[in-house]
């Protein structure tokens, strides 16, 4: 694991700064909980059928999250470097996803084991209050999603899109970007034209 971008210490005080505050026994807690794991292009994080089990933080690359319809590649979520990603509902279920994720760049990330993560946190305030805000984020990111969809125009979608993830619009495929924001690819190049021309 030579190649790894950052150590599990520098990843343990990303989260802390970003979740809480840690004294250093917590840091040290929370370092080893983490897993790092390495992934290539196209391969799979999660599988569907297959129970999520660990809170994914994407220390490098790019992955997609997303479920089939009708024999059709949904996307739900684009991720990169320094962002949470999970299957919300097989992690807490502890059931079969009907979601998959993958890698759409070399990945390397860092996964927080859910139940080794629950086990800490009843020991540990700082912790307790990190996997909160975690689950806090994801839920919010859903709902900032969902009314985007819901409410936005396909320009306004995209715009909002740039600006939330620049580096999302910038290196997922487009493909996979018009199904996120729920337009057709032609659509999509259509709305590129004129944010680019503006």
């Amino acid at each position: 694991m030579k190649e790894l971008q950052n150590t599990k210490r520098d990843i343990a005080r990303e989260l802390a700064r970003r979740y809480s505050t840690m004294t250093h026994d917590e840091l040290d807690i929370l370092e080893s909980v983490l897993v790092a794991k390495k992934y290539a292009k196209g391969e799979k994080v999660l599988s569907e059928g297959e129970v999520c089990r660990s809170i994914i933080y994407i220390d490098k690359g790019l992955l997609r999250q997303y479920y089939l319809k009708k024999g059709k590649e949904v996307t739900e979520y684009l991720a990169v470097e320094g962002t949470i990603m999970m299957s919300i509902e097989s992690l807490f279920k502890e059931t079969p996803s009907l979601q998959q994720i993958e890698a759409l760049e070399p990945t390397i990330l860092y996964e927080l084991p859910k139940q080794r993560l629950e086990e800490v946190a009843l020991h540990n305030v700082n912790i307790q209050i990190l996997y909160r805000k975690i689950l806090e984020e994801s839920l919010i990111l859903s709902q900032v999603h969902a009314d985007l969809v819901r409410f936005e125009s396909a320009e306004n979608r995209y715009r909002r899109m740039c600006k939330l993830s620049p580096q999302v619009a910038l290196r997922a495929p487009l493909l996979y970007i018009a199904s996120y924001l729920q337009m057709t690819p032609e659509t999509l190049s259509r709305v590129r034209s004129a944010v680019l021309l503006d």
